[in-house]
C-alpha cells in the first residue's frame, strides 16, 4: 500500500476480541496505521485507559455514562503505573453515554472498525458511512437489523469492508471473477460444539458446554450464537446485504476444521475458496489495509504437513436457525431485526437458566410467527420499535405468557 501517512483509524469495541486483535495488527505496523479514537462499553476502563495512553489517541468513548469518572481515574492510575510525572501526559477527550460510539464513528478518520457487539452497532455504522470513512464491519447486526438503512447511507459501493472471516473470504474470492459470472456464495460453518448431534441430544445442553467452541476463541455472545447456528444465520443475511446475492443463491456447508472460510461458485462450474488457519487477525488486517494485504498478518497453511478437510451438509432438523433466517430475510419488513433482537433476549435467558438450549431458536420462531405487519424500515426509530416489540414478545414467550 502506497500512502504518505498512516491510515487514521477509529476503533469501536477496542477491549473486546476483535478490538484487541486489531490493536495487535496496528502495533506491528505503525507505519501503516494510526489509531485516533477508541471506544468500548465501559466494563474494563483499565484496559481502555492503557490502550489510549499507549497509542496517544485523540478521543476515548464509553457507552456507559457512569463509567466516565472511572475512566478518568483509570487514566491517572495507568499514568502512575507507567511512571509519568504529574502533568507529563495528555489525557484524551472523553465522551460517554449511549451516543458515544456514534460520535466516535463520525470522528475525522480514514477508516472506522466497528467491533461493537449487537444491534447497538447500527447507529455507529450509519455515522461512519455518512462521514465518508471506509467502514471495516465486524458488527453483522448492523446489516441484519438495518440493511435498508445501511444501503441508503452508502457513499460509494466499496465503502464497507467485511471483517467476519466468512465475508472476508467471499470478498477475496469475488476478485476472481465478474459479478455476472457468480452462481452462488457458499458460507462454511464449523458446526459449533454440537456438530453431529440430533435435536434430541441437544435438550439438556448447559451454558458451559455451549461456550466450549472447538475452533474459534470468541466472546460469549458470538460463541453461544455459534452453538445454535444463529451466528451463521446472521452471516447469511449479512452476505445478502453485502454482496446483493439472492437468498436462493447462498448456501451453508459444515466444515469442522474452519480452514476454508467460504467459497464462491462460478457459472462455469469452478469454485474459488479462501483458506487459512483460524486466526481473526488475517481478516482484520485485510480490512484495515483494504484493498491491499498486510504482510504476515497471520500464519499460512503449512503445506508441508498432511491435512484432511471435511465438508458436510447442514442438518436443518437439528439446527433450523439458518432456514428461519433466510425466510425472515426474504420477507424483509423488519423481520431480520426481529429475529436478531429475539435471539439476544433468548441468549440472555439461556445464560441465566430461564430457557433451555433448544428454546432459543424455538422462541425466535414463535416470535417471528407472531410479528406484526411492518413496512421496510426507513429510520433507526423503525428498527428500534421492531426490536422493542421482539424483545418484549420473546420475553413473554420465555415466561410462558
Amino acid at each position: 500500500m502506497t500512502q504518505d501517512a498512516p491510515r487514521r483509524i477509529v476503533l469501536l469495541g477496542s477491549t473486546g476480541s476483535i478490538g484487541t486483535q486489531a490493536l495487535d495488527i496496528v502495533r506491528r505496523h505503525p507505519d501503516r496505521f494510526r489509531v485516533v479514537a477508541l471506544g468500548a462499553g465501559g466494563g474494563n476502563v483499565g484496559a481502555l485507559a492503557a490502550q489510549a495512553l499507549e497509542l496517544g489517541v485523540e478521543v476515548v468513548g464509553v457507552a456507559r455514562a457512569s463509567a466516565a469518572q472511572d475512566l478518568q481515574l483509570a487514566f491517572y492510575a495507568e499514568a502512575a503505573r507507567r511512571g509519568y510525572a504529574t502533568g507529563a501526559f495528555a489525557v484524551p477527550k472523553i465522551v460517554a453515554g449511549p451516543a458515544a460510539m456514534t460520535e466516535l464513528a463520525g470522528w475525522p478518520a480514514d477508516l472506522v472498525l466497528n467491533g461493537v457487539v449487537g444491534s447497538l452497532g447500527l447507529a455507529p455504522t450509519l455515522a461512519a458511512l455518512r462521514a465518508g470513512a471506509t467502514l471495516a464491519l465486524a458488527n453483522k447486526e448492523s446489516l441484519v437489523a438495518g440493511g435498508p438503512l445501511v444501503r441508503a447511507a452508502l457513499r460509494r459501493p466499496d465503502q464497507i469492508v467485511p471483517v467476519d472471516s466468512e465475508h472476508s473470504a467471499l470478498a477475496q474470492c469475488l476478485r476472481g471473477g465478474r459479478a455476472a459470472e457468480v452462481r452462488r456464495l457458499v458460507l462454511t460453518a464449523s458446526g459449533g460444539p454440537f456438530r453431529g448431534r440430533g435435536r434430541a441430544a441437544l435438550a439438556d445442553v448447559t451454558v458451559a458446554q455451549a461456550l466450549a467452541h472447538p475452533t474459534w476463541d470468541m466472546g460469549p455472545v458470538v460463541t453461544l450464537n455459534s452453538a445454535t447456528l444463529v451466528n451463521k444465520s446472521l452471516e447469511v443475511i449479512e452476505a445478502h446485504e453485502l454482496f446483493g446475492t439472492p437468498y436462493d443463491d447462498i448456501a451453508v456447508v459444515v466444515h469442522p476444521q474452519s480452514v476454508v472460510h467460504s467459497m464462491v461458485e462460478f457459472a462455469d462450474g469452478s469454485t474459488l475458496a479462501q483458506a487459512s488457519p483460524p486466526d481473526m487477525r488475517l481478516p482484520i488486517a485485510l480490512a484495515l489495509g483494504w484493498p491491499d494485504r498486510v504482510p504476515d498478518a497471520a500464519a499460512a497453511v503449512d503445506w508441508t504437513a498432511a491435512h484432511t478437510w471435511e465438508f458436510a451438509p447442514l442438518d436443518d432438523a437439528a439446527f433450523p436457525a439458518v432456514r428461519l433466517a433466510m425466510a425472515a430475510g426474504r420477507e424483509g419488513r423488519c423481520r431480520p431485526a426481529i429475529y436478531n433482537a429475539a435471539n439476544e433476549e433468548c441468549v440472555a435467558a439461556f445464560t441465566a437458566g430461564r430457557l433451555p438450549f433448544l428454546g432459543i431458536v424455538d422462541t425466535i420462531e414463535r416470535t417471528l410467527s407472531q410479528a406484526p405487519d411492518l413496512a421496510e424500515p426507513s429510520t433507526v426509530g423503525d428498527v428500534l420499535a421492531a426490536e422493542a416489540w421482539a424483545r418484549n414478545r420473546a420475553n413473554e414467550i420465555i415466561a410462558g405468557k
